[in-house]
């Protein structure tokens, strides 16, 4: 988490974030006071520091907050706690960070700043929350519906770091284009290992990192060598080099990740042991309990590689021996001797025993005297036994013994023991002292895992929920549209909004906006759902990211406002009309001819005439500005100001008339509507049925003279609302014993994939035999390997699919979600490492049949199948099942 600093200069507000753990620190400017809060809210962090330029604002006073200006970030900030300072924003802020980590003067921060150049503004407090980029009740989220729920942690946080702080147009066009080439990727994927930067670097520069870290740090950089080698990967991980220099700060070029990433997993292999290692297996010996060996040898074993701890293992295995050979000679008599006394009424009982508290082994006896066993078998252990003592010298208790002979065996394993620990610990170490100079491509790999997680992720709930890839366009402003090409506008085709799927049946909207919208339209019309749905729609484009809707044409915009219903701020003193005020202030400061402005129901908090005339006059402005955007409103008297406006077009949220009652259709339409159906709304929510008479009688009586002659009713619209078929006897099968585990698994998977192309080809020829209409013309078979999920193209798509478990037997299933398959297949007991076979075939009924159809003719051909059962469910796949 950063120590954050605050500033304010004559461009605006500015954020300093310095990272103790990377020794880093970054610094956005021109921002405005919504941004900033936004910024606060998003963010968690150590500590934060307050600039003193923050006091003093333009009309020259020193009380903060006084005139508006500042009220919104001084009210966030004084219920945090903070400290001032002052000085240079930056080198200032640097040495408190230095002061409170006890960093040497000497300790210097790299800059990760990068420069906006013509990059989009971040996003105001007010538009994140009202689309639900940072979570809002009874707001839809748009980070919910961006991502699989299955999807979490460290790629979530980055589609909301983009979300809240839009990328220029170069890289927004680089996710782009990564997003299109993931949503079209064939081959498996990786299953793209997240680690957090900060949190590697910190246990790389505390030397302590354990062997799982690096496992992981090692699975980071051969993801990134398997993408390298694949083909349709390849071109994916040079698209992402320039989002993650943007993310870290740190311009490593392609060849140079590849390099660094062979160089640094190659370090980790020769040191640390991988899972499929098995050459350090915990000592085990007949009469000593197994769970002492765990404990003290599992803390260690399988951690390095053995030939680098050789002799330390030896003097493991020769001290656990040496214990054994103790324990056999001075307990087993004993326990000889107590097992052959017959005693009805209770006699002593005996064993040897693990005192895990103590990590020794003793031997432990009930109703046992030692000094009352003379002259019997065992006599002289017996004697030998005395009672075991702790580490501070004190007994035990009772029923616990030993002999000096097991206690300096004891003494000898732990030693040795502790000696292998202590020279595992020693080589891991240094493996991260050596790991520190490769901290940049660490750093710069684990970053671009993760945002190649979140794009793949979102490029498969993309094509789940139907959404498109827009054409972005860079804008150069919108003003005189009219005498332009119209590309300068933006064209949305289909605009659904973004909380529904596309199965709801929900209206879509058509959109071509070359100008500002001037919209209006009844309670319950659909105007602040619109402007929700084009402001994620907008937000989505210059993101670089699906949008939902059939097409799009959407220019980049520098910034994107929407500005929803308003509440008093008691704290600062202001009423809702003030807090209002004080938002459009901003907005209107911060609007150029690259734009795009939204305003839900402008001047809605004060007295109708007045409210009319500013609502007019700030249309006026906008229109002036030349950007795009939409002004909803129900203050009907703007129609009839003397306005100079030569941009703006009249829209409404279209109704119809059905039974001589008005509903709304929710489509967007040309023209004015001032149906309100306000008495409509409030006897649908409840209001009693004589205070809305009432209210209707005191309307028509004072109203009906000032109604215009013309109303706009639209006219009424619809709701949118290949195998060796000679060898079937699976004597092939037998050869696998002569092979190891991984070529086992290997010669199974080929013979499989041939076996399942031979029978579902023959099955599609006999369907064409019998002149069945077939899509299907041909069987591909894809793999999925260990630790990949299938890519984001299969997605809505039906799959007939075959598992290869770990117990070399085969399991044949089909389903129409395959990722989410394979991922619980994998959450089962001992199949984390399963790998899959599957092809793609049209419609859910032919993979019914293609699933019973190997069912029935794989067990036949002697593979071994899980899921025999589920082939007698259905009769495809039987009648020849032996021709």
């Amino acid at each position: 988490m950063p120590v954050v600093g605050i500033s304010h200069s004559a461009r605006g507000y500015c954020i300093n974030m310095v990272l103790e753990t990377m020794k880093t620190y970054s610094s956005e400017d021109c921002l405005t006071e919504e941004a900033v809060v936004t910024k606060l809210r998003t963010c968690q962090y150590h500590y934060l520091f307050l600039h003193t330029s923050l006091r003093r604002n333009s009309c020259g006073t020193c009380n903060w907050g006084e005139f508006g200006e500042g009220g919104l970030l001084w009210g966030e900030c004084s219920s945090r706690h903070f400290d001032w300072f002052d000085g240079n924003p930056v080198s200032d802020l640097l040495a408190k960070v230095k002061e409170l980590y006890s960093i040497d003067d000497e300790v210097t921060f790299r800059n990760t700043t990068v420069s906006s150049g013509h990059r989009a503004r971040p996003l105001t407090l007010g538009t994140s929350t009202q689309i639900g980029a940072i979570p809002t009740e009874g707001i839809p989220s748009l980070l919910k519906v961006l991502l699989p729920s299955n999807c979490n942690g460290l790629p979530v946080l980055y589609i909301r770091e983009l979300l809240l702080n839009p990328p220029s147009y170069e890289i927004a066009s680089k996710i782009q284009a990564t997003c299109k080439l993931m949503s079209s990727v064939t081959c498996s994927i990786p299953e793209f290992t997240c680690v957090s930067s900060a949190k590697l670097v910190k246990l790389l520069e505390w030397r302590e990192v354990n062997h799982m870290e690096f496992c992981r740090i090692k699975n980071v950089l051969d993801e990134i060598l398997q993408m390298y080698s694949t083909s349709e990967l390849n071109e994916i991980l040079k698209h992402l080099i320039e989002p993650t220099w943007v993310a870290t700060g740190l311009e490593i070029d392609f060849e140079t990740l590849v390099a660094g990433c062979e160089i640094a997993s190659s370090k980790i292999g020769e040191i640390v042991s991988l899972d499929d290692e098995n050459d350090q297996k915990i000592n085990s010996f007949s009469f000593i309990p197994h769970e002492f060996f765990e404990d003290m040898e599992s803390k260690w074993k399988g951690r390095i590689k053995r030939i680098h701890i050789d002799d330390v293992f030896t003097a493991v295995e020769k001290a656990a021996e040496a214990l054994h050979i103790a324990v056999t000679e001075d307990f087993v008599p004993v326990v000889s001797r107590i097992k052959a006394i017959v005693a009805p009424l209770g006699g002593p009982k005996g064993e040897i025993s693990y005192a895990r508290e103590q990590e020794a082994v003793w031997f432990k006896g009930k109703r046992f005297t030692p000094n009352l066993w003379a002259g019997s078998p065992g006599e002289e252990q017996i004697k030998q036994l005395r009672h075991a003592l702790d580490s501070k010298g004190r007994k035990v208790g009772e029923e616990w013994f030993t002999t000096p002979k097991v206690e300096a065996a004891l003494t000898r394993y732990h030693e040795a023991n502790a000696k292998a620990k202590e020279r595992v610990l020693e080589i891991l170490r240094g493996l991260a002292a050596e790991l520190q100079y490769s901290i940049n491509i660490l750093v710069f790999s684990s970053m671009l895992l993760v945002i190649a997680k979140a794009l793949f992720a979102h490029a498969s709930e993309g094509r789940r929920r139907r959404w498109v890839f827009p054409t972005l366009v860079e804008s150069h402003g919108f003003e005189d549209v009219k005498s332009l090409d119209k590309t300068h506008g933006m064209k949305i085709s289909g605009l659904l909004p973004y909380w529904f799927h596309i199965a709801e049946g929900v209206v879509r909207n058509d959109v071509d906006m070359q100008s500002l919208f001037l919209l209006t339209g009844p309670n319950g019309g659909g105007k602040s759902s619109f402007l929700r749905s084009i402001c994620a729609a907008a937000l989505l484009g210059i993101c670089g990211l699906m949008v939902p809707a059939e097409s799009a044409l959407i220019p980049y915009f520098d910034s994107i406002t929407l500005h929803m219903k308003s509440y008093d701020s008691p704290a600062d003193k202001k009423s809702s009309f003030q807090v209002e005020m004080s938002e459009l202030r901003s907005i209107i400061g911060g609007t150029t001819n690259r734009s795009l402005v939204l305003v839900d129901e402008i001047c809605r908090g004060t007295e109708t005439a007045k409210g009319t005339c500013i609502a007019g006059s700030i249309i006026e402005t906008l229109d002036g500005i030349g950007c795009l955007g939409i002004v909803s409103t129900h203050l009907h008297g703007i129609f009839t100001l003397p306005l100079n406006k030569k941009n703006t077009v009249h829209k409404a949220m279209g109704t119809t008339s059905i039974d001589g009652q008005i509903m709304p259709t929710w489509k967007l339409t040309d023209g004015v509507c001032k149906e309100s159906l306000a008495f409509e709304t409030a006897k649908r929510e409840g209001i009693p049925e004589h205070i809305v008479r009432r209210a209707e009688y005191l309307y028509q009586l004072v109203y009906a003279k000032e109604m215009l002659f013309a109303e706009n009713f639209p006219n009424e619209e619809k709701f949118s609302t290949c195998i060796n078929v000679n060898n079937l006897n699976g004597t092939h099968l037998h050869s696998k014993r002569f092979l190891s585990g991984a070529n086992q698994m290997e010669v199974l998977r080929e013979e499989v994939e041939r076996a399942v192309t031979v029978i579902c080809q023959d099955h599609i020829k006999d369907l064409k035999c019998k002149k069945i209409a077939l899509e299907l013309t041909e069987i591909k078979c894809l793999i999925i390997g260990t630790r990949e999920l299938p890519p984001p193209s299969v997605v809505g798509s039906s799959s007939v699919y075959v598992m290869f478990r770990p117990d070399k037997k085969l399991y044949v299933g089909e389903t129409d979600d395959l990722e989410g398959r394979v991922r619980r297949h994998r959450l089962k007991e001992g199949m984390h490492d399963a790998s899959f076979l599957y092809f793609l075939v049209p419609g859910k009924s032919l993979a019914c049949q293609f699933e019973s159809l190997l069912i029935n003719q794989l067990s036949g051909q002697g593979f071994q199948l899980s899921n025999i059962a589920d082939g007698k469910h259905r009769n495809f796949g039987t009648s020849n099942l032996y021709t």
